[in-house]
């Protein structure tokens, strides 16, 4: 495999010479693709974008001639479009994670067999840091025949006010802001408070009520609307991770937002909260 991957990000003549055998696959290339982000597993990474540089190859499956046929073809913009959707989707800590992503979503491209895929920080000190994956169809699952997660009901759960099994899945439940935590003066440090307030509530709610589980990222949220389940959201990871999250701890705010991102069929109401105006989703009251 590593003669394979040498071979991919080679000088296209060296690779010529390397695949002269019978019937060598098609391959599409991006090459030295920058783009700045904001990406890293540490704090003085965090809020900071830094460049990171893209080399991709894709082998392409057999087919019939596409003549000059742009719609028949895997287009360049395919790949830098699928950079871009995963650097757009959510911030996170490690390569290794948005190479599979981006691994996975060229993947999902029918002409699409095999992905060479290579991810370097460029800021991180007088050299290039990164990591190499090579992935075929077959190793990413869910490529192909994946139904979308069910559209869920958003509760937003009173203060003092929740009872024992009172919502049935596809359910996520919005704890609100507890009135007694820390302040501080800084408005960053602040909201990082009243985030883990709110997931302190979550867990306390959940240790209530039982038929609900705690979750804090996306894939656990998509896993359990997919089986049914009813679920207490923990919003520390996607509000500060995801481009476009509201930077507040409001839970009408946090309630509206993750409803629209879900196509969630209606907001229930179970306190006093407010949500805001012009919410897409229907909004009731308990």
């Amino acid at each position: 495999m590593s003669d394979e991957i040498k071979q991919a990000f080679a000088h296209p003549d060296e690779r010529a010479k390397a695949m002269a055998g019978p019937n060598p696959p098609d391959r599409l290339s991006l090459r030295d693709y920058v783009v700045s982000a904001d990406i890293g597993a540490f704090q003085v990474e965090r809020g900071q974008e830094q460049r990171l540089r893209f080399n991709v190859v894709v082998e392409l499956a057999l087919q019939d001639a596409a003549g000059d046929d742009v719609d028949l073809i895997l287009s360049y913009d395919r790949l830098t479009e699928a950079i871009g959707a995963e650097l757009a989707a959510e911030r996170l800590n490690l390569l290794e994670t948005l190479a599979e992503n981006i691994a996975g979503r060229i993947l999902a491209e029918p002409q699409a067999e095999r992905v060479f895929l290579r991810i370097e920080k460029l800021d991180r000190g007088p050299y290039a840091l990164g990591v190499e994956i090579v992935r075929r169809r077959a190793d990413i699952s869910g490529t192909s025949g994946e139904t979308d997660a069910p559209t869920p009901v958003v509760h937003v759960a009173g203060n003092d006010t929740w009872q024992r099994g009172r919502v049935s899945g596809p359910a996520i439940v919005v704890p609100q802001l507890p009135e007694t935590r820390p302040f501080a003066e800084s408005g960053a440090a602040q909201l990082r408070i009243d985030l883990l307030a709110i997931e302190q509530a979550a867990w306390v709610l959940a240790a209530t009520d039982p038929s609900l589980t705690v979750v804090a990222t996306r894939t656990e949220l998509d896993w359990a609307l997919k089986q049914g389940l009813a679920v207490v959201w923990a919003p520390s990871k996607l509000v500060l991770d995801t481009p476009g999250a509201p930077q507040v701890a409001d839970a009408g705010a946090l309630a509206r937002w993750l409803a629209e991102d879900l196509n969630a069929t209606r907001i229930v109401v179970h306190g006093d909260v407010a949500i805001p105006a012009g919410c897409r989703v229907p909004v009731e009251r308990a």
